[in-house]
């Protein structure tokens, strides 16, 4: 059972503008309430593609009880009950009615659906939050509110963790990172604390590492709104799961393989992201770039896409007083260009 609360669910799915019988792709399945709704929309003629690194969110999508009262029109339950999972030549793939579960990261798009056999989609979604079955779980290391183990992989499989970067970077890249990817300003005083503290012992656990952070900021720091260890913590979770890199990478791949009219809608949940999206689609919407003083146009460049979204959509204040994780979310649209 998921614990997971989807963010600007019902303004995510109005702007995908879905109909019977798409292909669609959610690209961060997380606890599965967008891919839900799609499959709703889409109908049994549709085909939706899940992504996430994390097995268990697979797992979970994959084994949803039939019963489950806002999804009737699945296409994979029959008769009250569930079908039998498909297994691909590819282990990482699974074809369960009409929706395919894909164990990978979504900068695999390309490849995923050329072993699929899929060309071209009509709608494309990732919500970039983080799962709360990942937060609330201390295997993942995400939170520095519980103890656990310092890992913060999405991908159980890969080799570098947070609790290796910590232990093992360099003073200067620890503090490159957590300026960079945390928007620190106390970076320098935490990258060094934590190579004082390591000389002695190994840093293992959640909480370790958000008391080392604590005594790093000045005293009149420690006890804000915003828990001195957030950015760190932030800025870690990137760094190990290469995240900025692989949203760098998905976009420009997500509005090439759109038929047009088709919409991509990511929702972001800090600057960092953010920024991204917003210069991406920004690149991508743009025309001519030949200086103003030439007679014509001899570069040739056409817009891929239109912004649907001039600014971004956030969530009402409803949404985020029952759902606080909600409160930085921000959804930009953009429209493939016919």
């Amino acid at each position: 059972m998921t614990k997971h609360t989807p963010v600007l669910l019902g303004e995510a799915i109005r702007q995908l503008n879905l109909k019977g019988g798409d292909v669609v792709i959610d690209a961060t399945l997380g606890g599965g309430g967008h891919s839900y709704e799609v499959l709703n929309k889409i109908g049994r003629e549709g085909t939706l593609i899940a992504f996430d690194l994390d097995i268990e969110a697979i797992k979970r999508f994959a084994e949803i009880p039939s019963t489950k009262s806002q999804t009737p029109n699945l296409a994979y339950r029959q008769a009250g009950k569930s079908q039998s999972v498909s297994w691909r030549t590819n282990p990482k793939i699974q074809k369960v009615g009409n929706a395919y579960l894909v164990n990978e990261n979504f900068a695999e798009l390309k490849n995923v659906l050329a072993e699929i056999g899929i060309e071209k989609i009509d709608a494309i979604l990732a919500d970039l939050g983080w799962s709360s079955d990942q937060i609330e779980n201390p295997e993942f290391g995400m939170s520095f509110m519980r103890e656990g183990v310092l890992d913060m992989r999405y991908d159980r499989n890969q080799e570098l963790t947070a609790k290796k970067i910590v232990n093992e970077y360099s003073q200067k890249d620890l503090e490159k990172i957590i300026e960079r990817y945390g928007e620190e300003r106390f970076a320098k005083n935490i990258a060094k604390r934590i190579i004082e503290y390591r000389k002695n012992h190994t840093i293992e656990t959640t909480t370790q590492l958000a008391d080392i952070v604590k005594n790093a900021v000045p005293p009149k720091n420690r006890y804000g709104k915003i828990d001195p260890a957030t950015r760190t913590f932030q800025a870690l979770r990137i760094e190990t799961n290469k995240e900025l890199e692989n949203l760098e990478k998905f976009i420009p791949v997500a509005i090439d393989i759109l038929n047009p009219e088709g919409r991509l809608a990511i929702i972001t949940f800090h600057s960092l992201e953010d920024r991204i999206v917003k210069s991406i689609f920004r690149e991508n919407a743009g025309g001519c770039v030949c200086p103003s003083d030439f007679p014509q146009c001899v570069c040739g460049k056409k817009p891929k896409v239109k912004l649907i979204t001039k600014k971004p959509i956030a969530p009402e204040s409803e949404e985020v007083f029952s759902n606080p994780r909600a409160r930085s979310a921000r959804l930009r649209v953009v429209e493939k260009e016919k």
